[in-house]
């Protein structure tokens, strides 16, 4: 392989200048995923995985604030569940009605494709 200093001729190359590079290690890509050079598929690449620690992130928060605090009131008034019933955790999955999955569902989905569409132009 040799030093890496000395192979200027990489495609890799051009991403040494992005946000998140540092020394000594360089721009790194252990899959091989930017072999190509293709500046729009690591753009794209880049803004997938800033969405998915997003959504871990919201993931996380929506598993420790139940812990410590609840909503007051209904959660389906209809059903007769209120925020107090649900469980934490994956225990909540069955309390929750279907018709409220379906509105989760759409919710994420208008987020999707609204507000966090990929702005790669």
């Amino acid at each position: 392989w040799g030093d890496w200093a000395l192979y200027t001729d990489s495609p890799l190359r051009a991403y040494e200048n992005e946000a998140g590079v540092q020394a000594p290690v360089g721009f790194w890509d252990p899959l091989g995923l930017s072999a190509s050079g293709n500046s729009f598929d690591f753009k794209r690449r880049r803004e997938v995985e800033i969405k998915h620690g997003r959504v871990c992130m919201f993931a996380t928060m929506g598993y420790i604030v139940p812990e410590y605090t609840r909503l007051p009131g209904d959660l389906s008034p209809s059903y007769g569940v209120s925020f107090a019933d649900v469980p934490n955790g994956l225990a909540a999955l069955s309390k929750v009605p279907a018709l409220g999955w379906c509105q989760i569902v759409a919710f994420a989905g208008l987020v999707e494709l609204n507000i966090y569409n990929e702005q790669i132009n």
